[in-house]
């Protein structure tokens, strides 16, 4: 029986601008410099966001008979001796996909996380769990490395995927030594020193225990302005302890997103409701988040605004690693549509557009497509700013009457249970969950509270009732789960009380 090949197979899994094609290429030169054959292939994924590429790297080292190995041009569910990833949930595609195998597998994944198009678009917390996919790494790899390979690059100003090739250089699953992987860097010729620094980081990473990183909790923020140290004077004189940190957070965020006016209306609601709340005093708590991002609403002033922030321009030059002689150029895709444009109007007229059959037919056509815009040229830079500046005018605006007269119904509903239904007070509130977003995301989810609060005006309903209402509509965009609940939550308020 004739002597296999010795070979190793790889795969890497990592997004589309992560460098994975340079890792894989990396891969195959140091291999080939210490004399091994090598090959590599790839499958692309459907887009940046939504999909990632497969990289599949095979090395065999040559035997003394000549012969020509017969190698595979992707990588096969329990055949894999190293994977690479180069996120989280990447990790956790590969351990879907069998890649990863608990008596053979060296796995190699950054726990910084990208997070898809289907989980920053749910309704609730679409999010994967994080730790879930770290003990499935644990568990199904014969040895794990996990660090936060995005943090790494970014300190060694370097790029990841030089921090993946110096973990798996760290990790020892190849048989070439640190030497070899260095000169590989050096011949490319490209970014060396900092290639290097960043395989450096990686390499010595390798070495550490894998973990998550961990979250820190969000501190409240310090007040740099008299209107702002006011504020905070009066949150701490007037509410509970517990809600300190989410009031002050509020203010803060209402007064970037408005005025000290507006965040005065935000304090005077919410004194409201912990008058009539009770030790530990959780309803108020939650309240200070949930009408700090209600009256928060998403309008197209509020979009212009984020839009041409020097801080958002720093983070995109950060991001995309804008060299000093480099330009940028952005361009965002906007949709608003004739609802959103005359609910920035004041009150009278937007709603006197909206209601007229004629301007509707006349101006609707405008604005169904959506638009690409270069928020980097003077044009529509000047354009988005005059639209932000229309924050001074809001508060006459259609969208910010009809939100505040929403808010104002929902904490009366909070108000009138608070003192003798706590618990349903408090599922109430958190059923702000469902506001969010603008255009048919907000209409949907505006949609599916409306129907869970006539359920609750309709009573009697308790409060896992609405608790599971409100879980409900966060499951699916098409409202059929909350629909089926609604239905079987009245046939259990219809039933008739059993006599002895």
């Amino acid at each position: 029986m004739e002597k296999k090949f010795e070979r190793l197979n790889i795969a890497i899994l990592a997004l589309g601008g992560q460098g994975g094609g340079v890792l894989a290429d990396w891969i195959q030169e140091v291999a080939r410099h210490e004399g091994w054959l090598a090959q590599g292939t790839s499958v692309p994924g459907v887009a940046q966001r939504t999909g990632s590429t497969v990289y599949y790297v095979e090395l065999v080292k040559p035997d003394d008979k000549g012969r020509s190995p017969v190698m595979a041009q992707m990588p096969t569910p329990g055949d894999v001796d190293i994977v690479i990833a180069s996120e989280l949930m990447e990790t956790g595609r590969a351990l879907l996909r069998g890649f990863s195998t608990a008596d053979r597998t060296t796995l190699i994944g950054s726990s910084n996380r990208v997070y898809s198009i289907s989980e920053k678009s749910a309704m609730g917390d679409g999010r994967g769990s994080s730790q879930k996919i770290f003990d499935a790494g644990r568990q199904r790899s014969k040895r794990f490395i996990c660090f936060d390979m995005e943090e790494a690059a970014d300190k060694a100003g370097s790029v990841i995927s030089s921090v993946m090739f110096g973990a798996l250089a760290g990790s020892g699953a190849l048989p070439f030594g640190r030497e070899a992987f260095e000169h590989t860097i050096r011949e490319s010729g490209i970014a060396v020193s900092q290639n290097l620094s960043g395989f450096s980081a990686g390499f010595v990473a390798a070495q550490i225990a894998p973990a998550l990183p961990q979250v820190d909790e969000n501190p409240a923020p310090v007040p740099t302005t008299p209107a702002g140290r006011e504020f905070e004077a009066r949150v701490r004189a007037r509410l509970p302890t517990a809600a300190h940190r989410n009031a002050i957070h509020g203010i803060a965020r209402l007064m970037d997103y408005q005025d000290a006016r507006y965040a005065a209306l935000y304090l005077d609601r919410l004194e409201a409701v912990a008058e009539r709340d009770m030790a530990p005093f959780i309803l108020t708590e939650e309240a200070a988040r949930h009408l700090a991002l209600w009256m928060s609403y998403e309008d197209t002033v509020r979009v212009a605004d984020l839009k041409i922030r020097a801080s958002r321009g720093e983070r995109v030059q950060k991001e995309v690693r804008v060299g000093k002689e480099d330009l940028l150029q952005v361009t965002e895709f906007m949709h608003p549509r004739l609802q959103e444009i005359c609910e920035t109007m004041p009150a009278s007229i937007g709603r006197a557009v909206l209601n007229s059959k004629f301007l509707n037919r006349i101006l609707a056509p405008f604005f169904q497509a959506g638009r690409h815009v270069e928020t980097t040229s003077l044009h529509w830079f000047l354009m988005l700013r005059f639209v932000a500046s229309m924050r001074r005018i809001r508060p006459r605006s259609l969208r910010y009457v009809e939100e505040q007269e929403r808010i104002e119904e929902w904490l009366q509903k909070v108000r009138l249970f608070a003192r003798n239904q706590p618990e349903l007070a408090l599922e109430v509130v958190r059923c702000q969950r469902l506001i969010k977003g603008y255009g048919d995301t907000f209409d949907r989810g505006l949609g599916n509270f409306r129907l869970i609060m006539d359920h609750v005006a309709d009573g009697p309903i308790g409060a896992q009732d609405v608790a599971k209402l409100r879980e409900a509509a966060l499951a699916d965009d098409a409202g059929t789960a909350l629909a089926g609940a609604i239905g079987s939550s009245s046939d259990r308020n219809n039933q008739p009380a059993h006599q002895e």
